[in-house]
């Protein structure tokens, strides 16, 4: 499922105009990214949780040359799926 499905998903099972689901989706997915941004975590129970990780400095190859490459620091999102996402996707409910 990608954006657009979801918002027509939302727009017909809440019975919503598709601006509304729309603007509901954005406000949503704009407040989980000024979260992680500020570094917070996000917690969704049964779902799952989504935190920033830190991954430092480190020396890398350029795949296409073969040379060697500084890789600088970065942050980047990482997600942790739910137990009881993880169960019913296990058992096929």
């Amino acid at each position: 499922m990608n954006k657009s499905e979801l918002i027509s998903a939302l727009s017909k099972k809440e019975g919503l105009t598709e601006k509304q689901a729309s603007d509901t989706v954005n406000l949503i997915f704009k407040n989980f990214n000024e979260e992680l941004k500020k570094g917070n975590r996000i917690e969704i129970r049964g779902f799952g949780s989504f935190v920033v990780r830190d991954y430092g400095a480190y020396t890398g190859r350029n795949p296409k040359t073969g040379g060697v490459i500084e890789v600088s620091p970065k942050k980047l999102p990482f997600f942790k799926v739910g137990k009881e996402l993880k169960e019913r996707v296990n058992s096929g409910k």
